[in-house]
């Protein structure tokens, strides 16, 4: 694998673990997370960051495979160009749904 695409791939990991790490001494509660606005803003720069790195690989290596890569890639746009349409419950199914799957495709991609 390229070492480009295996930094990006680090990134993505780093991004979805410093997440995971907000969460380490308390339960993941949506009413929390909406309370907590340095956690909301410090998720959405992490899927930034995981959307950018994404980006990256797939205009290095338009065939490298990852599931959902455009929606990734469109959440970052949406997040960095419509700052003011995000919506806390998009984020949080997210950070719930699509990341641990993420997470566990891309720790297969680095092994």
């Amino acid at each position: 694998m390229d070492n480009e695409i295996k930094t990006w791939l680090y990134d993505v990991l780093q991004s979805i673990n410093e997440i995971d790490s907000y969460y380490t001494d308390k339960p993941r509660k949506f009413a929390d997370y909406l309370l907590d606005l340095k956690t909301k803003r410090a998720v959405e720069r992490n899927i930034e960051i995981i959307g950018e790195a994404i980006n990256r690989i797939l205009k290095k290596d338009k065939d490298f495979n990852i599931d959902n890569a455009q929606k990734i890639i469109g959440t970052r746009n949406r997040i960095v160009h419509g700052y003011d349409k995000i919506s806390d419950n998009l984020i949080w199914s997210i950070v719930i749904n699509n990341l641990p799957k993420l997470k566990e495709e891309v720790q297969d991609l680095l092994k």
